[in-house]
């Protein structure tokens, strides 16, 4: 199986002008633990998740403090990213061997959609127990 086959496709992404409370409200709007910051011909620029808003809180300063400022500085610029025609087992030990929850599939460096950790160990489970009913 490929990442091409079980990617979130009609996904939420943030621009480079996207701020701090956009992130916060695209996260809980659309249930995502992250989200993908992308330049104007949708290559990403950025990863941002939960967690690095929760860290960015951690100086003290009030939420509220923090609403204005860009998103993209608190993101992890650079993303990895991976095609679609990556296997789920590989992708699987590349995020988890990158500590990453978030995964970024480009074609021709344009963003396609992304994958979490849980759906590729939800299509490896699947994919075995397949596997088993056909035995």
């Amino acid at each position: 199986m490929i990442l091409r086959e079980i990617l979130h496709a009609h996904i939420p992404t943030l621009t480079e002008s996207s701020t701090f409370r956009d992130a916060v409200d695209k996260m809980d709007i659309y249930q995502f633990p992250g989200l993908v910051v992308v330049d104007p011909a949708q290559k990403p620029i950025g990863v941002i998740t939960e967690g690095d808003l929760v860290r960015a809180l951690r100086d003290g300063r009030p939420i509220e403090d923090r609403s204005a400022e860009p998103a993209l500085v608190h993101a992890t610029q650079g993303p990895i990213v991976a095609t679609p025609t990556l296997d789920v087992a590989s992708a699987l030990r590349l995020m988890m061997e990158r500590d990453i929850t978030l995964l970024p599939i480009v074609e021709e460096d344009v963003l396609l959609g992304i994958v979490l950790r849980v759906d590729l160990m939800q299509a490896l489970l699947m994919n075995a127990a397949s596997a088993l009913g056909a035995s």
